[in-house]
């Protein structure tokens, strides 16, 4: 796929004029492809996510192209994670920004697709949680495992028969692995 424009450093900006699947890593366009496989893995954790956070009223669940972050305070960098969810009372008025969000998410679920590299989201992933991010699950559907890391260094691998938990972030929210992967 060929980037939208033509030149050797973007801002944030361009990238709002950008066709879908680009995020910014410090003035440069980075393709984020996603497969299929992913695509429905990413919608099997964000559709029970939002039932959940709307039946209690408790923030915005955002996915895909349209999560996109702006955190690094003098960097032209906008990341955006396969879903997210900022508690409700964080966002000015409690109205999600036509452009990029400027404050962190509560929690972040990356998704290996077939097409990333590991070492790549693991290193978006230390990213989140160093701007604040409370938790963040690193989904892997070739092993159909979901590593689950918390600020502070905690981290928890969940399988097959595991529960993964919205723990403080979305208290009561629970579902079991063996969901993430139906269908793929």
């Amino acid at each position: 796929m060929n980037a939208p424009l033509v030149q050797d450093h973007y801002t944030p900006e361009d990238l709002l004029q950008c066709e879908p699947g680009y995020e910014l890593l410090d003035g440069r366009l980075v393709e984020k492809p996603m497969g299929a496989k992913a695509g429905v893995v990413e919608l099997n954790l964000a559709a029970p996510i939002r039932l959940f956070v709307r039946k209690h009223s408790l923030g915005f669940v955002i996915i895909g192209d349209g999560a996109g972050y702006e955190l690094w305070p003098n960097r032209p960098r906008v990341r955006k994670p396969d879903v997210s969810f900022i508690g409700r009372g964080r966002l000015p008025d409690d109205i999600v920004p036509d452009g990029w969000v400027t404050i962190p998410p509560d929690f972040v679920i990356e998704v290996i697709s077939h097409n990333d590299n590991a070492d790549d989201v693991m290193a978006k992933a230390m990213e989140w949680l160093g701007v604040g991010v409370r938790l963040v699950w690193v989904v892997y559907p070739k092993s159909r495992t979901v590593l689950v890391l918390r600020p502070g260094g905690v981290a928890a691998w969940v399988g097959a028969g595991g529960q993964l938990s919205g723990e403080d972030v979305l208290p009561g929210f629970t579902c079991p692995v063996e969901e993430v992967f139906i269908d793929v």
